[in-house]
């Protein structure tokens, strides 16, 4: 018998309206709205509405979002393939597909329980995959046709920096004069930032930009050089001039007399850049002053001094307005030759990097897209290649569209060619429909490419071509939030209420599923500064925080009320059942960037004994386990290394204490390792190690790191001494010894060189921190979510350094001091600070989403001008927050409904599982 479905509720409602599988739908969804859910339940119902698997395309942001969509819909179907005929039924209809639920007859019902095996056995599986993986399975499938080699690999940043380092010393080589060039204007900025800069704007230096074009950039006449530059300014008679200036002066007031000074330094018989520039700083106001770089006129000299200067005066303001007339030309033609130098050196530099890429196989994340974006545009093969998607590609879903750059849009929009010119022949009948969901609230990788105006020009595109069509577009928002508390949303929408929604492009309005759901909102007064310690002995760390420095407190404070929280076994509201008490694993701690305040809270924890999760990134050759693994390697490699063996010996590997390793060494005769063979003692060790010395000679550096591992146990002899967290370092460095034997003749040596030459950053799974503290930053959080989420790094923060490249344009500048900066280049400065500011603003929100119940906000430092703490403090004013007690004073807290007073008793601990039988565990 068939269980009538329950009645549905607004949001339910409208997650079904937007997964309607035969409608165009553009989707806006607040964070927290279930969107994923809604992107899943669109594919099963456009499987249910029979489509064949393989013509879905969904396009996901991350790898981890293709896992975790392709596992919800896996599950989804695998439940349908083992339900009983009135529980699907009711499935069906909570899943939306209600008409379509009623009409299934038996058959129908055991084609939806098909759908599971039909979607495993589809050839390559479902196509739920990153724009770059789809891009990539492209190109590999037309290699001909898209010019590239059929066996390319994909090129990490540590290849790319090999790259662009080995073809910026190539062109040195072989023409200097060009990198002299280059040099000459680089200053103290970094050649390697620049270089990896010129790679991610290759397309704007590909475009021909002489010396002519370089100044027309910035508004300046063609030809126009210092010559002519200094033509404007001086006149010919200056020496005299400021020879007469200058003796009055010298006879004035010590300011007139400092200029003088200043004055009769220059050589006016011959002007140049420099003594222009020198006129500057005498002739006009400096850039703190009420009117920055204006002419003195009638402020300089003093006044006395002006009286004595008689009928010389007038020609000296006249000088006075010239320079102040030059100056910005002075600005611009600088400019202009870095910027033309610039664009000879890409002419040069850029192809070079191209042949080797070609030559080695190798293509970037960017070449991925720019090269399907061509394939997909040449006309001669567009359309056959569109064909061969496995017939064709009927059904497009994007997801994270915010973040998708304006070179990804175009490989979608080529892609949903057909579907928006309304062509539906080959579908059977049935519509080819488009789905894009997106939040520009959560647009927070512009670093990566993500473009905004990109995403409501695409949507404007978009509608219009469906309308033509007579096929329309829907425009979607979900706004309930099925993950935070009421008290936590009317922060977000207080917090960012006004016109432009503070920086968010327009005031956010968010529901709350579970409105009786409690929750708090608690903000922490600011720890100030500390005073200046003392001045330490020279010998004493320079980069260790004093335990009273305001970071180092704010720390402290977490760790320790964290540490309070759990041994109070702090109850935790339920949305659905009775409350419970708070585990570690329900803390989420996010900072903006891993600065000294995100390695002092984790240390801090550690320190209290708490289980946490480590760093979300770490450096590979930081990791001790690591560290321990090469040390090791190199012994093998060198067994003359007396300070590798002593390494090895003394970590988890070796297991030798402090003092039986002086022992062996102390008094010696020659080396470690002979001293090592003959001590009476070293039996077991010297049968490990003798063994990967037999193998060195013919293993690969993969193959001899998995022997030490695994054979000999060194994988858990790391683990056990090191914890869990190792496990990351030692997959990662294998996964390295795997790339190197790729791109290079395999020996030891080498790969310890490699290891060297550059360092490789870790990621550990977000999801993957089981019941663990977590912290990370903002970014790495995307998609996450935690009942308590504390966000420390909310002080005020230097602005961050300005790029070396800026785009002008359709043409890229070259980056120079703010105060030397013309107007062309201040302007375009400018819009991007604002647009930083605003990502600023949408990092925020990201953040304070995370929360489903509870949220701390806490500071280091200055709060008093813009930065989070201000605004949130603003913010939880208004909401009507009272006085709370916080750890570092007297703070604020915004509630919501009854916080539970007790909770239920903790989930029993997992068993351990059996012991590994002897077998198991012998070599």
């Amino acid at each position: 018998m068939t269980a009538p479905a329950a009645p549905r509720d607004a949001a339910s409602l409208r997650q079904a309206e937007a997964a309607d599988p035969r409608a165009n739908t553009w989707l806006g969804a607040n964070a927290g709205s279930g969107k994923t859910r809604v992107l899943t339940d669109r594919v099963a119902r456009l499987l249910l509405d029979g489509t064949a698997p393989q013509r879905i395309l969904c396009l996901t942001y991350t790898k981890a979002a293709a896992g975790e969509m392709q596992n919800r819909l896996f599950g989804r179907l695998g439940e349908w393939a083992m339900l009983e005929e009135g529980r699907l039924r009711t499935a069906l209809a909570d899943l939306g597909a209600a008409d379509t639920a009623r009409a299934l007859d038996a058959e129908g019902l055991a084609r939806a329980r098909r759908l599971f095996a039909r979607a495993i056995e589809t050839p390559g599986g479902l196509k739920i995959q990153t724009i770059h993986a789809f891009c990539a399975g492209l190109l590999r499938r037309f290699p001909l046709e898209a010019g590239v080699s059929p066996a390319f690999a994909e090129m990490d940043t540590r290849r790319e920096t090999q790259l662009l380092e080995e073809a910026a010393e190539a062109l040195a080589e072989a023409e200097p004069e060009v990198l002299d060039t280059l040099a000459a204007h680089l200053g103290g900025a970094d050649l390697t930032t620049l270089l990896a800069e010129m790679l991610r704007h290759r397309a704007a230096l590909s475009q021909p930009c002489d010396a002519d074009g370089a100044r027309a950039l910035f508004d300046l006449p063609a030809g126009f050089d210092t010559r002519a530059l200094l033509a404007d300014v001086f006149a010919g008679n200056e020496a005299t001039l400021i020879a007469r200036v200058t003796a009055v002066l010298a006879a004035g007031s010590k300011t007139d007399a400092g200029a003088a000074e200043r004055l009769a330094g220059l050589d006016f018989a011959a002007p140049t850049l420099a003594v222009l520039e020198a006129l500057e700083g005498v002739l006009l106001f400096s850039e703190k002053t009420k009117a920055p770089f204006a002419a003195k006129i009638g402020s300089f000299p003093t006044k006395a001094t002006r009286t004595a200067l008689g009928d010389a005066l007038a020609p000296l303001e006249a000088l006075m307005a010239r320079v102040e007339a030059a100056r910005p030309r002075r600005l611009a033609l600088a400019a202009a030759e870095r910027t033309a130098a610039l664009h000879a050196f890409a002419a040069r530099f850029l192809p070079g990097v191209e042949a080797r890429k070609t030559a080695r196989g190798w293509l970037g994340f960017d070449d991925l897209i720019e090269r399907a974006r061509t394939l997909l545009d040449d006309p001669s093969v567009a359309q056959w290649v569109l064909y061969k998607l496995d017939g064709g590609v009927d059904h497009i879903l994007v997801d994270e569209a915010q973040d998708t750059s304006p070179g990804q849009w175009a490989v979608i929009e080529r892609l949903a060619e057909e579907m928006a010119a309304g062509d539906d022949a080959g579908t059977g009948g049935r519509a080819r429909t488009l789905f894009v969901v997106g939040d520009r609230k959560q647009s927070i990788y512009s670093f990566q490419g993500a473009d905004l105006a990109a995403f409501d020009r695409v949507q404007g595109r978009f509608r219009d071509r469906l309308v033509a069509a007579r096929r329309g577009l829907n425009l979607l928002t979900l706004e309930h939030s099925f993950r935070s508390s009421q008290a936590v949303l009317t922060l977000v929408d207080t917090a960012f209420a006004g016109a432009d929604g503070g920086g968010l492009g327009g005031a956010p309005r968010h529901l709350a599923f579970h409105p009786d759901l409690p929750g708090r909102v608690d903000l922490w007064p600011a720890l100030e500064a500390a005073d200046k310690p003392e001045t330490p002995e020279w010998w004493q760390p320079v980069d260790i925080l004093s335990e009273e420095h305001e970071v180092a407190r704010l720390a402290r404070a977490i760790a320790t009320e964290i540490a309070a929280l759990l041994r109070a076994r702090t109850p935790l509201p339920q949305a659905k059942g009775p409350a419970r008490p708070v585990r570690p694993g329900d803390f989420l701690i996010l900072v903006r960037r891993r600065s000294t305040l995100f390695h002092r809270i984790i240390a801090e924890c550690k320190t209290l004994g708490l289980p946490i999760a480590g760093a979300d990134v770490m450096k590979l050759g930081a990791e001790l386990a690591v560290r321990d693994l090469t040390a090791l390697m190199a012994f093998l490699a060198t067994p003359e290394d007396d300070l590798a063996l002593a390494t090895v010996l003394r970590s988890p590997l070796g297991g030798w204490s402090e003092a039986a390793l002086y022992d062996l060494a102390q008094g010696r005769e020659g080396g470690l390792w002979a001293a090592l063979r003959a001590a009476p003692g070293a039996a077991d060790t010297l049968v490990w190690l003798r063994d990967l010395r037999d193998a060195a000679d013919f293993l690969r550096p993969h193959d001899l790191l998995e022997r030490a591992l695994t054979r000999h146990g060194g994988r858990v002899r790391l683990i056990a001494r090191l914890g869990p967290e190792a496990e990351d370092g030692i997959d990662a460095l294998l996964s390295q010894a795997l790339a190197f034997e790729a791109a290079e003749v395999p020996s030891l040596t080498g790969f310890l060189v490699w290891l060297e030459a550059g360092d490789v950053d870790v990621r550990r799974r977000p999801d993957g921190a089981g019941d663990l503290i977590r912290v990370m930053t903002v970014h790495g959080a995307k998609g996450l979510e935690a009942p308590i989420v504390i966000l420390p790094d909310t002080a005020e923060r230097r602005p961050p350094r300005d790029a070396a490249l800026v785009r002008l344009g359709d043409s890229v500048a070259w980056n120079t001091a703010r105060a030397q900066a013309p107007a062309a280049l201040a302007e375009a400065l400018t819009r991007e600070a604002e647009a930083r500011a605003a990502e600023d603003a949408r990092l925020l929100y990201v953040a304070m989403t995370r929360a489903e119940c509870w949220l701390i906000v806490a500071a280091a430092g200055k709060v008093e001008g813009a930065c989070w703490h201000a605004r949130l403090r603003a913010a939880i004013e208004r909401a009507g927050a009272v006085a709370h007690p916080c750890p570092t004073g007297a703070g604020w807290r915004h509630a919501h409904g009854d916080w539970p007073d007790s909770a239920g008793q903790a989930p029993a601990p997992q068993a351990a599982p059996p012991p590994l039988p002897d077998w198991a565990t012998r070599p």
